[in-house]
């Protein structure tokens, strides 16, 4: 279950990724930029709406195609049948019935799932035609009958609990917040984050607008905001503080607690992930730094994120982003926000009690985070594929190979005999074991890169 659960938080990137664009088009629609109004402002709008007007489509599509292996088109087709027929049939038992991202996320990971399952299956000859990946999109519809029936009947239930959650978390104001802000840190270790986030950036709370004249209802923290909701952007507003100033903050504290001779190459490393933080939001590069050299700062991290968020809160900023909170998403939509100014002296706050605690934690501790990692030069070798699979046991000993972002993520048939040092000597910043058949190294940002490199040599060996 959580191997599953790893895979959906980064089948989950896949649709992710298009929001940067239906929100810049959304942006573009508002009619309040030079050369951009009227008919042309009408497009956009309509262009980037049709985007998060369909996100349980988005969702399903992206999951199953994130799911299946080898990402075949053919799970990703049996992701958009299945959520139009999932859809179809519970509205036609009740039409009431809103099921938001959550059908997408079902169904796409039953999609991906009957994939991998039944996409080499053989059939009687008369009915060989419907074998193999054709058969997918068959068993995905069938199978979506059923969910769609027991949505119908059911999921008012479970709509009630996710009510009472979201209820409890808006009642509990800042605190609620500071929760989410902290879990959100915590679960990146794990790759869970990103379910966490699908609840609250794109279920919780809803909002009625009206479109074409008709009355449309968004869900969600991200999709609200999105939709002109001024009470929305509470789950990402305190996000710029940390991304923007508090991490790169942390990374000057660093860099300054690193030996003098060691500077110059340090430097070189903390000012690109630290810079790639501030303007894009993207954090792993940083965190992943010294995720596993010192958990504790890990953990600073998360407490003063959830403070970030609570003391956003407080000020009564929301401020949204189709990414990540980082300075391209803070220029694009300062004028949709409210309040995002007051994110600038709010951000300086948080960047000295970033640096302080940072700094005083790491020299308290006497932590030593670059002490054990080697030049980088030394892991850009040719041969850098051939020496993972081999730190891996061999072709023998791999059963599949992925990535996500700043990870391989390897099964393989036992990983008991591999050791933690080979990776750290080919440039590894961290290993994880959530079991026996499953090892996930932390790379930083070429992890994709090197997977693709595996992935050819293991065809070719």
């Amino acid at each position: 279950m959580f191997n599953l659960l790893q895979k959906i938080g980064k089948a989950l990137m896949t649709p992710i990724a298009v929001l940067p664009v239906a929100a810049l088009l959304l942006r573009l629609g508002f009619g309040d930029i030079p050369m951009i109004d009227g008919q042309i402002a009408s497009i956009m709008k309509s262009a980037g709406d049709a985007i998060f007007s369909h996100l349980d489509l988005l969702f399903g599509i992206g999951i199953a195609y994130g799911l299946a292996k080898n990402n075949d088109g053919a799970a990703a087709l049996a992701g958009a049948i299945g959520v139009l027929i999932a859809k179809a049939v519970y509205i036609s038992i009740d039409k009431d019935v809103n099921m938001g991202v959550f059908v997408g996320i079902i169904i796409g990971v039953l999609a991906g799932l009957l994939y991998n399952r039944f996409h080499d299956i053989k059939l009687p000859e008369f009915l060989g035609f419907f074998g193999g990946k054709r058969f997918v999109p068959i068993v995905t519809a069938l199978s979506a009958i059923v969910v769609g029936v027991l949505a119908g009947y059911f999921w008012h239930y479970a709509q009630a609990g996710i009510d009472a959650f979201s209820n409890a978390i808006i009642g509990l104001g800042e605190v609620g917040t500071f929760i989410y802000g902290v879990l959100n840190r915590l679960l990146i270790p794990l790759g869970l984050h990103h379910i966490l986030n699908s609840v609250f950036w794109f279920q919780l709370g809803d909002y009625t607008y009206l479109k074409d004249g008709a009355q449309v209802v968004a869900n969600g923290d991200l999709h609200r905001f999105f939709a002109g909701d001024p009470t929305a952007g509470v789950y990402m507003s305190g996000f710029y503080v940390v991304m923007m100033f508090g991490l790169p903050a942390m990374a000057y504290a660093i860099y300054l607690n690193t030996p003098k001779n060691e500077r110059k190459r340090v430097g070189a490393i903390l000012a690109g992930v630290a810079f790639t933080s501030f303007l894009t939001g993207i954090t792993e590069p940083l965190e992943f730094l010294f995720l596993f050299v010192a958990p504790l700062l890990f953990v600073v991290h998360a407490l003063l994120t959830g403070l970030a968020l609570a003391a956003a809160q407080m000020l009564d900023i929301h401020a949204g982003f189709g990414f990540s909170a980082g300075f391209i998403d803070y220029v694009i939509n300062y004028k949709l926000a409210t309040n995002p100014l007051l994110i600038l002296p709010l951000g300086v706050v948080f960047a000295f009690i970033y640096f302080f605690t940072s700094y005083y934690t790491i020299k308290h501790f006497k932590f030593k985070i670059f002490e054990e990692m080697t030049d980088e030069s030394q892991t850009q070798s040719s041969d850098e594929a051939l020496a993972f699979i081999e730190a891996l046991g061999g072709k023998e000993n791999i059963v599949n190979t992925d990535a996500c972002i700043t990870r391989l993520r390897m099964q393989v048939k036992e990983n008991s005999h591999l050791k933690d040092e080979a990776f750290t000597a080919l440039g590894a910043k961290g290993v994880i074991r959530p079991d026996k058949h499953t090892i996930q190294i932390i790379l930083g940002t070429k992890a994709e890169s090197v997977a693709e490199d595996m992935k050819l040599a293991l065809k070719k060996s």
